[in-house]
């Protein structure tokens, strides 16, 4: 008998090697990607599947777990927060970045998904021992047991406050969407508690991929074709691919016919080819053309009139990505570099001009989730300058009888009814146009004359859209 047994110690375990899981060592490598660069996973995900993908044993259902891990734990985030932060013994904040990742990434298997339990806890584990070390992943460890106690419905009637109590906080916490913005959605619907809770839902959604033909080049027949693909609600050239399809697969994509482009930023496009005009209409302008999706579809239509298209868009970098979306347009069309605000071109030169300012982004956190924790509301103040120069440049811009778009991405009043009214104001020579018969068949535009479109609506992204006319005063 060894001195060791003689003295009742047990013998001490063999070391043992992390093992490591590729599928969450890449969803981990994402969310550090997103909170250390401020970079969107959207942008960040996909050339990490596509490295992973080289490797023989990382197979298209190991790319799907890993969206699903990483989307789903930036979505839930909120909610998640508030579970660990009953779960330890310290202010969140005093948690290391790194460490508070794997905990989320733990609860969401926990929460979220039909992983089982002690999967779930073992694989994070096991995941902390590699990226973290032994001593922290003893931590990581002890906090999801403690989460796996209860499930998700149980720590959010633990950690929510009731409606009745504070409303706005009880849906920030259990819809996981900052408090602020709760408010301001709010604000923007209007109507009672079901419409809210809907939209917030929504927002927390995994959206469909959804392609656009780009007239000339592609038909949404021919997308058709494509497995599983269906048809859009409301745009004819749209078409929603399979639930985890890849647009990359896509013959008319490859070769750019075809392009990815939420259904509510064609509407805006549509709505805006579709104004009735007075007198000619044969040159457009997209003063906001960056990346390129609304000024692609923009060429295609105005090619099929004989109008020309100009682009226009201030980074030149995001200039070349629209030079490469309307690349093989069927008729003539330019790009240029330039600041809307300060535009190279004559007043009165355009007969159609639209403008998708820059915004909060908040009418797209379903594809960009963790736009919804970086957003602050002095962000309003920060874009409403720029959004009220871009809107009055274009108004400028347009001829008498012509019609201006002004669009965001956003449904916050203060980016959208609010910056219409207070430019209105200095343009006695312009008026709203009613923009809801542009869009016939699509439902629940809004009071008018400018539309709303909503993710629990309409299955778009929140789109915001007010077409004005100049007058002849």
């Amino acid at each position: 008998m060894s001195e060791q047994s003689r003295r009742g110690h047990k013998p001490a375990k063999p070391y043992r090697r992390p093992e490591k899981d590729p599928v969450r060592i890449l969803a981990f490598e994402a969310l550090r990607a997103v909170d250390e660069r401020d970079a969107y996973a959207n942008l960040v995900l996909p050339p990490l599947l596509r490295k992973a993908r080289e490797k023989d044993d990382f197979d298209a259902r190991d790319a799907a777990l890993a969206t699903e891990l990483v989307y789903g734990t930036l979505r839930r985030q909120g909610t998640y927060d508030a579970v660990i932060a009953a779960c330890v013994d310290r202010p969140l904040r005093e948690v290391d970045p790194p460490v508070l990742d794997v905990l989320s990434l733990g609860a969401h298997q926990l929460l979220g998904t039909r992983i089982p339990t002690h999967a779930a806890v073992s694989a994070t584990v096991e995941l902390a021992r590699v990226v973290l070390g032994d001593g922290r992943a003893k931590f990581v460890n002890a906090v999801l047991r403690k989460i796996a106690q209860d499930d998700l419905d149980g720590w959010i009637g633990k950690v929510a406050p009731s409606y009745d109590e504070d409303p706005e906080d009880h849906l920030a916490v259990v819809h996981s969407h900052p408090r602020w913005v709760v408010s301001a959605l709010w604000d923007s619907l209007g109507g009672g508690r079901a419409g809210i809770e809907e939209l917030l839902a929504a927002d927390n959604e995994r959206p469909r991929v959804t392609l656009v033909a780009r007239p000339g080049r592609s038909t949404a027949e021919e997308l058709l074709r494509e497995e599983a693909a269906e048809a859009g609600h409301w745009s004819p050239y749209a078409v929603r691919l399979a639930e985890g399809g890849e647009p990359g697969a896509v013959e008319a994509v490859r070769e750019g016919r075809a392009g990815v482009q939420d259904e509510g930023s064609q509407l805006v496009a549509l709505a805006l080819a579709n104004a009735p005009l007075e007198g000619p209409d044969t040159k457009w302008l997209d003063g906001c053309a960056g990346p390129g999706g609304k000024a692609a579809l923009l060429g295609a239509l105005a090619a099929e009139r004989g109008a020309v298209l100009l682009a226009s868009e201030k980074q030149p970098h995001r200039a070349g990505l629209v030079a490469k979306a309307l690349a093989g347009n069927p008729g003539p069309y330019q790009v240029i570099a330039a600041d809307g605000t300060r535009p190279p071109w004559r007043p009165g030169s355009f007969d159609r001009v639209l403008v998708d300012v820059p915004c909060t982004g908040l009418g797209a956190l379903r594809r960009r989730p963790e736009a919804r924790w970086r957003r602050r509301p002095e962000d309003l103040d920060n874009f409403a300058p720029l959004q009220r120069a871009l809107l009055r440049t274009a108004l400028d811009s347009v001829r008498v009888g012509g019609v201006v778009g002004y669009a965001t991405c956003s449904p916050h009043l203060a980016e959208t009814r609010v910056v219409v009214a207070d430019v209105l104001k200095q343009y006695p020579d312009a008026e709203l146009v009613d923009a809801r018969p542009l869009l016939p068949g699509v439902p629940a535009l809004g009071e008018g004359p400018d539309i709303q479109l909503w993710p629990h609506v309409h299955g778009t992204d929140a789109m915001y859209l007010a077409l004005i006319r100049r007058t002849a005063g």
